[in-house]
């Protein structure tokens, strides 16, 4: 580890140096406490006995060297402050923590896992110009081995009913809720104790390698969410660490997080590499395809207020953390979690932006779930609530979400969302998702959405998949199924997603009967998307295409096989003076090939 990149914030590797290193020699320890008076280390190598630890290099670092530490065992520093009182900590290094309520760390051999993952390693990219349709899961209640809140399969373990599931349904992408080390179940991972520890609810470091392995071997990459800007409070983990306010900042006002968590402080060197070091470990290590980065508007506005101003140090920070990732890792992903108007989010570095990948429409998110729980009596004067979105989406390059977060909290599900009563709400909710899925943008999907999930979401309690057994729910199921292949399998939705010739309006006016129309397009295919939100039909609806000899209808939302009532499986078109004349059912969405 160069020692003056550690200390002015632009160390990425010191997870190789500090933490619990093992070898044939047996294993070091290194810690960074500049604080501390005293520090010893305790664990099962030593029957939880103080073998003190040297300082070394400027005195800022601590170190013991142990010929009967393995990995497996457990350990702690005890962390003397100078008032002579101490506290037993988890290493902010470790890479592998206990099960909660405990908190001892424990020694891992990082090198003993082989991938047999070259082949997609080698040709990953980060989907700019290719589709990306993302399915999020909570690891823990995706599926359970038994109703008992504890009760949870292994990395290894979910392979096996997870993987084939993505690749049925049409996902090429998993993205993971945070999986470093956490002690509050309800927290879901964001308030982290172990930046470097896979938590151990769900088994060991190798088994979460074998996980990464297989799916890549399947050809679904893995994105982890990836916490930059808080962490917990829990005084055995990173919060005081060496007596000192070493991580986080020493005054409340700006310390402590709207969570209740510590908030990093971004202006010392130390916390930018530890952060960095983290964040590289995963994508390294873990062969991770990428990260999301949580509350990012947190770290640009003090406090995440817009009117408190801009935190400077913080956004260098992301600035040069996400700068030496894509140095380091071109093909991998930055995602970034923001609801702010901060400019130039996903501009690149070299330019002034903060060079993530992808930003988090939220915008379009809250402005199109909202219009969905209109009364369609109303919807038309919020029409321009679903045009609005192009008026800037060529600012940044974003990624459409329906995660988490909209699913819980009294929030309701998706499906519940949309307005009506049960039966009323399946065909708006294909008709939403088809908007969705044309509409310029990568994908991502929190699961149990695909299968209309009625109870929000649960950490503790495995998805509803008995919903299964109902008709309407198989029906809809079948419909997120096709569409999800059909997105994967037609490049206009994804090749030019932001290239402003990539989409067009046709329609943008129709605010009395709630009708939208675009186009999409591709370097070798067109597609028109035609949606009626309105809950009438919508008779003799003129499409004015003028350059277009057929239309071929590839997709309907109302097709009988989704629940629909719509039997003729495809239609062909021919023009009528230049304009094509529809009949549109309500709640309604259909794609056409347009041949010209």
């Amino acid at each position: 580890m160069d020692f003056f990149d550690f200390y002015t914030g632009k160390c990425f590797d010191a997870y190789l140096y500090l933490g619990a290193h093992f070898s044939d020699a047996g294993t070091i320890f290194r810690t960074f406490a500049p604080a501390a008076e005293r520090i010893s280390v305790i664990g099962e190598f030593n029957n939880w006995e103080e073998s003190s630890m040297q300082k070394i290099h400027d005195g800022n670092f601590w170190e013991f060297r142990s010929a009967d530490a393995r990995p497996g065992m457990m350990y702690k520093y005890r962390i003397y402050d100078r008032s002579g009182q101490y506290i037993d900590h988890c290493d902010p290094y470790g890479y592998g923590m206990e099960l909660r309520p405990n908190t001892a760390s424990i020694i891992r051999d990082r090198n003993a896992y082989k991938f047999h993952d070259k082949d997609w390693m080698k040709k990953r990219s980060d989907r700019r110009t290719e589709p990306l349709n993302i399915y999020e899961i909570h690891f823990g209640s995706f599926r359970k081995p038994s109703d008992e809140p504890d009760a949870w399969y292994n990395y290894e373990e979910l392979a096996a009913p997870l993987i084939p599931y993505l690749k049925e349904n049409g996902y090429n992408y998993l993205e993971i809720m945070p999986l470093t080390e956490y002690p509050s179940d309800e927290s879901w991972g964001y308030q982290g104790t172990g930046f470097f520890s896979p938590t151990s609810r769900y088994g060991t470091a190798d088994q979460l390698k074998a996980f990464v392995d297989l799916c890549h071997q399947n050809g679904i990459g893995v994105l982890l969410d990836f916490v930059p800007v808080h962490f917990a409070v829990d005084y055995y983990a990173l919060a005081h660490y060496d007596g000192t306010a070493l991580y986080e900042y020493p005054h409340s006002a700006v310390g402590q997080s709207e969570w209740g968590s510590c908030n990093f402080m971004h202006s010392r060197g130390e916390v930018r590499s530890f952060l960095q070091s983290a964040a590289n470990y995963w994508l390294t290590e873990f062969h991770i395809d990428g990260l999301r980065m949580d509350a990012i508007s947190r770290a640009i506005y003090w406090q995440g207020a817009p009117e408190r101003g801009v935190n400077s140090n913080a956004v260098d920070f992301l600035k040069n953390m996400n700068r030496g990732l894509k140095r380091l890792h071109p093909s991998a992903i930055l995602a970034a979690e923001d609801s702010t108007s901060f400019p130039g989010v996903t501009k690149p570095t070299e330019e002034g932006g903060l060079g993530f990948d992808y930003k988090w429409d939220m915008g379009w998110m809250n402005d199109t779930l909202n219009y969905f729980r209109t009364d369609p009596l109303y919807r038309g004067a919020d029409y321009h609530k679903l045009t609005f979105s192009m008026a800037y989406y060529y600012d940044e390059r974003y990624l459409l979400p329906l995660s988490h977060d909209e699913v819980v909290h009294g929030k309701a599900t998706i499906l519940q969302k949309m307005f009506g009563e049960y039966e009323m709400k399946f065909p708006q909710a294909r008709a939403f998702y088809m908007y969705m899925y044309a509409h310029p943008g990568k994908k991502l999907n929190f699961m149990g959405n695909e299968i209309g999930h009625f109870r929000e979401w649960d950490e503790k309690r495995e998805q509803d998949w008995s919903l299964l057994s109902y008709p309407a729910h198989q029906d809809f199921h079948r419909f997120m199924t096709d569409l999800n292949h059909f997105y994967l399998e037609h490049p206009a939705f994804s090749e030019k997603d932001f290239e402003t010739d990539g989409f067009r309006w046709l329609d943008c006016r129709s605010e009395g009967p709630c009708i939208y129309a675009f186009e999409r397009r591709g370097k070798a295919e067109r597609i028109a998307a035609v949606f009626n939100f309105s809950g009438v039909e919508q008779k003799g609806y003129r499409l004015e295409l003028p350059d277009v000899q057929k239309l071929h209808r590839i997709l309907t939302s109302d097709s009988q096989i989704y629940g629909g009532k719509e039997t003729q499986p495809d239609l062909c078109l021919l023009p009528e003076d230049g304009s094509f004349e529809l009949t549109l059912a309500p709640f309604s969405a259909e794609y056409y090939l347009i041949q010209s």
